[in-house]
């Protein structure tokens, strides 16, 4: 199946001056289609093919490994509590299950209240890096505090803050990653980005399981330790990143060449459907943030992308705190347990990156976020129906968590990419790329609670949950990619001539992505 060709790519530029973004009217030397000057416009057409590379690799290199560690981090920190479990912690701190689960999901709170505000306020700074700096200290800080927790309610307030501090991390640098890349550029990276909450499971249950053997040092329990030296790597991280972490193309003179410099910014402006965005100004510009906040919340794609979110958030949260138990129930000791959480984390790293890598040499998303549900659905269905007996099926039982983790990983990039391609405006795009991890985040809160103690090994209500949620993320992405395809037919229909007749400038303007001018990306 050969998918649609949606997107346009820089090469192409010299042939869309007139294409249908245009507003197909010149100022001066002005090319209204690309809207860079006729000078800029050769200058990135002509810059040669071996520089794009380097320049893309320069900036590959220095901010996505950099961000995927942060991010690392940031999903140890918050995850670290199920490797913690069965250390102890719920025993040593006289906690019940209902107050564990509670501890779980009270995270959510705060870091969904937070994520729009957090990324508006990173979207007006000249400098990411030194609140991305300034909020990596802080919830290092928190976690390392978390080793020092007495009681359940010392617990629940260190859970509010850590949501609290790490809420405006990850859309924070899903706005960065769009300020450097093009559109069909940004779902590979947003995936390697987003491998590291994948490989943070992975590392999370090794990690846990090394510095559990400090039972007793300083004596403090195993687990207090795994909070402890978690925290503190952390905050050292915060420092580094205020160094590192490379803030826009034109703060960027150290690093790059001049003409490097000059290439990036002009091939964002040069881009088509950035070019597109950029026209929202009422509507999506930093000038208008409660108009731009309006359209966020009445804008029906976000809403749907949300449960598409959901169908990886709902399963993902709930089986990261919950896969070390669920393993130790196979009959594993806690030890072995952690370090057999391992190999399904490093699958679902694996199966990220490539769905994505496919997803953007396609340009098309709905399949590779459709397929990997599927598979999720295939492996809860087996988990559902064998869990009762798991210690007589631990093969089946097994593999079907490293097939649950293979489909849920490549769910967020794809969808994160497929949502932040079509936000229209800097202003729209920074509020509607958190809005939608608000919406997603709430499957955070669901997942805490759905799998119960006294349900174990089967599990029911967790299984059962995590198939409903994944069933409803097909049925919206279906519904997203067919609303899309008949906007866009619907739009086709009017040409250039006849949009300018029935509207003024301004009033597209106005329009946003509703504008007949606006397409909207498979």
């Amino acid at each position: 199946m050969s998918p649609p060709d949606h997107t346009a790519k820089l090469d192409d530029l010299p042939g869309q001056v007139n294409n249908k973004l245009s507003y197909a009217h010149e100022e001066g030397d002005l090319d209204e289609a690309s809207g860079l000057t006729h000078e800029e416009l050769a200058f990135v057409r002509d810059f040669p093919e071996d520089k794009k590379k380097k320049v893309l690799w320069k900036v590959d290199v220095r901010l996505v490994p950099f961000l995927t560690l942060l991010y690392l981090f940031a999903y140890i920190d918050r995850a670290n509590i199920g490797n913690a479990k069965i250390e102890g912690l719920v025993e040593d701190l006289g906690m019940t299950d209902d107050q564990y689960r509670i501890c779980l999901s009270i995270f959510y709170v705060p870091y969904i209240l937070f994520e729009i505000p957090s990324n508006h306020y990173l979207n007006k700074m000249k400098r990411p890096s030194i609140y991305i700096s300034a909020i990596v200290i802080a919830w290092g800080l928190v976690m390392t505090f978390s080793g020092l927790t007495q009681n359940f309610g010392g617990l629940l307030a260190i859970r509010l803050l850590l949501g609290a501090t790490e809420s405006g991390f990850f859309p924070g640098s899903i706005l960065i990653i769009s300020k450097w890349y093009l559109p069909n550029e940004t779902q590979t990276r947003i995936a390697v980005f987003y491998t590291a909450s994948a490989l943070a499971g992975a590392f999370s249950g090794m990690l846990a399981a090394g510095i559990a053997q400090m039972d007793g040092v300083g004596g403090l329990e195993g687990w207090r330790w795994i909070f402890l030296l978690e925290g503190i790597v952390t905050v050292l991280l915060g420092v580094l990143t205020y160094f590192w972490l490379i803030d826009s193309p034109a703060l960027s003179s150290g690093w790059l060449e001049p003409d490097e410099v000059r290439y990036l910014e002009l091939r964002q402006r040069a881009d088509p459907s950035r070019r597109a965005m950029a026209r929202v100004k009422n509507e999506g510009s930093g000038s208008d943030t409660r108009k731009a906040l309006i359209s966020v919340l009445c804008d029906w794609q976000i809403w749907m992308h949300g449960i598409i979110y959901w169908s990886n958030t709902v399963p993902n949260n709930a089986l990261k705190f919950t896969m070390p138990q669920i393993v130790r129930n196979m009959g594993f000791e806690a030890t072995r347990a952690q370090l057999l959480t391992i190999p399904p984390y490093i699958i679902g790293a694996i199966s990220a990156f490539v769905s994505s890598w496919f997803a953007d040499r396609f340009s098309w998303r709905m399949p590779f976020i459709v397929g990997p549900q599927l598979v999720v659905i295939v492996a809860y269905s087996v988990l559902f129906a064998m869990a009762g007996d798991i210690t007589n099926n631990v093969p089946a039982c097994y593999f079907s968590i490293c097939l649950a983790c293979l489909g849920l990983y490549p769910i967020n990039p794809c969808g994160n990419a497929w949502n932040l391609n079509n936000l229209a405006g800097p202003s729209k795009r920074a509020m509607g790329i958190a809005f939608m991890l608000c919406i997603g985040n709430v499957g955070g809160i669901i997942g805490g609670f759905i799998y119960i103690d006294s349900e174990k090994p089967k599990y029911p209500t967790g299984f059962g949950s995590s198939l409903g949620f994944v069933a409803a993320g097909v049925l919206a992405c279906l519904v997203v990619e067919a609303l899309y395809k008949y906007v866009n037919t619907q739009r086709a229909k009017m040409t250039e001539e006849e949009v300018f007749a029935k509207y003024t400038p301004e009033e597209l303007d106005a329009m946003g992505d509703r504008s007949p001018l606006y397409r909207y990306t498979l």
